[in-house]
């Protein structure tokens, strides 16, 4: 075992050596020219570089490519909201067509037509409310060493506002001037929250329209609340909740569309 041991060895060792007296040999028998030519093509090479750098002065010599996201996002931003209302306004029509053609047919679905778009969110409300605002915390706790994530307004965090204001009997709610309906979704992106393809910053001012005593015991009996609201006295994030005495809650505008949905896991931590 031993001598095939050593074998293995000085066959391994005889190989890297005959693998580098190989290479001396290539580079012995290559010739003044070539080398001269290698030498040339690497300076030349260095040379553009030099000078598509200093051409450059920091910019994108590829114009084509659209490096300015901010501008990017708020343009897309800008076309959803186009779309949006490109949508509303068909919407509309659709609806004036099949009302006119229902009271001509004297078929009495006209009312119930009314009565469903009330329900789904597609109508304008008026009525007394309670609004949240919701904020990250101020900048200068970061520098004490506190976790940036737990210094910010979550996606959960206004699901909670939500949900608890929902079970409060609201008849209608607001995110950002926004119309909740059953299919809105709020998706965090980034540092933004998403909302209808809109991305909006903070604060986060979440309103409903009902019975206002309802709206605010839910919201101070609501687990997740509760647990958002000691991030506030820890970490100094933002929850401020009054009442307005008569607001109006524009109506649904854009796709009624549900893409995915999946069950909420009560055991996740809203946090």
């Amino acid at each position: 075992m031993r001598e095939d041991q050593h074998t293995w060895g000085d066959r391994v060792v005889a190989a890297l050596l005959r693998g580098r007296e190989a290479s001396r040999r290539r580079r012995a028998g290559r010739r003044p020219a070539a080398r001269v030519l290698t030498a040339a093509v690497c300076a030349v090479a260095a040379f553009l570089i030099v000078l598509s750098t200093v051409n450059a002065r920091g910019s994108d010599l590829r114009p084509g490519r659209n490096t300015d996201l901010t501008s990017l996002v708020a343009d897309q931003s800008r076309r959803n909201t186009d779309l949006t209302r490109q949508v509303t306004d068909l919407r509309t029509q659709v609806d004036a067509l099949a009302a006119a053609e229902n009271e001509a047919n004297g078929s009495g679905l006209s009312t119930e037509l009314e009565r469903q778009e009330q329900e789904a969110g597609l109508t304008p409300v008026i009525g007394p409310a309670v609004s949240v605002t919701l904020n990250d915390a101020p900048s200068s706790v970061a520098a004490n060493g506190v976790d940036a994530d737990l210094l910010v307004v979550h996606q959960q965090d206004i699901q909670s506002v939500v949900n608890a204001l929902w079970s409060g009997g609201a008849e209608a709610m607001t995110i950002q001037g926004q119309r909740v309906i059953s299919t809105t979704g709020i998706k965090c992106v980034g540092n933004t929250v998403v909302l209808h393809g809109v991305p909006y910053a903070p604060p986060y001012v979440i309103s409903a329209i009902g019975d206002q005593g309802r709206l605010e015991t839910a919201l101070a009996t609501s687990t997740s609340v509760q647990i958002y609201r000691q991030y506030v006295d820890a970490y100094g994030l933002v929850y401020d909740e009054g009442r307005e005495g008569s607001v109006t809650f524009p109506a649904h505008e854009g796709s009624l569309d549900l893409q995915h949905a999946q069950p909420l896991d009560s055991s996740a931590s809203p946090r």
